[in-house]
């Protein structure tokens, strides 16, 4: 075959992977933090599911999950049944979704309320699993981050109650979720929007948190003293306010 042919078949070749490419991508965009949660309705262990507008003013957290009747997803969402009191007082819905049917999903839902009894409690799974067999909400959360394989990775999208995305998360397959971080964040986000404040490295709820500019002026502090005890600063920039 003459040069000239096959380097024209080569370059049609790269061609046809280029457009591949772009198109998976633009198929399966990730929402940024800050975007509107996009919307889809599915089916779900709880019945027909408009997300995110079925949970209201509440915090929403989407998780995404692999496979059904997996080790790390099944310890996960038993994990997440154990903080459904956790949840509910942080006024937060959850939604989990993966690719598997919904005839699958209930079957694994029930192995893992017996799984929970076995552990001397008997907790129900309340939040809808969700079936995605289409693929359309993975697509649309960017979910699948491989060409070859069509299984969620492991993600987590923190939605406020005006439907905003405010964290997102990425796991590997093989590498379970943090359930007392995802908590952590949601608190912190929470007081953050409340208080107007920043949390530092390492915040856990009750430690103090950051200010974003000196809290008071010279006049406000000769007026009011105590503003000195509420208040400290570890270099020009960094002023922190007193939590407990």
């Amino acid at each position: 075959m003459p040069i000239l042919a096959i380097m024209k078949q080569f370059i049609s070749t790269i061609l046809v992977v280029l457009i591949s490419i772009t198109s998976w991508s633009k198929k399966n965009e990730l929402p940024l933090i800050g975007d509107k949660a996009p919307s889809f309705t599915a089916n779900s262990t709880n019945g027909i599911l408009h997300f995110p507008e079925d949970f209201g003013n509440n915090w929403k957290i989407l998780f995404s999950h692999p496979l059904d009747f997996t080790a790390v997803c099944t310890s996960e969402l038993c994990g997440l049944a154990h903080n459904q009191e956790k949840l509910d007082s942080l006024n937060v819905k959850v939604a989990v979704v993966s690719i598997d049917e919904i005839d699958r999903h209930l079957l694994w839902k029930e192995f893992m309320e017996r799984v929970l009894k076995e552990e001397n409690e008997a907790l129900k799974i309340q939040y809808p699993i969700i079936a995605d067999l289409s693929g359309e909400v993975s697509k649309k959360y960017g979910m699948l981050h491989s060409i070859n394989d069509k299984r969620d990775v492991r993600g987590v999208f923190i939605i406020d109650p005006e439907n905003i995305i405010q964290a997102i998360s990425f796991y590997p397959m093989n590498v379970g979720r943090n359930m007392d971080e995802i908590l952590r964040t949601v608190m912190a986000l929470q007081l953050t929007e409340i208080e107007n404040v920043l949390t530092p490295l390492n915040w856990n709820p009750g430690d103090d948190v950051l200010v974003p500019h000196k809290p008071y002026t010279s006049e406000e502090l000769e007026k009011n003293p105590e503003l000195k005890n509420q208040y400290y600063n570890k270099g020009e920039f960094m002023w922190f306010k007193r939590m407990k």
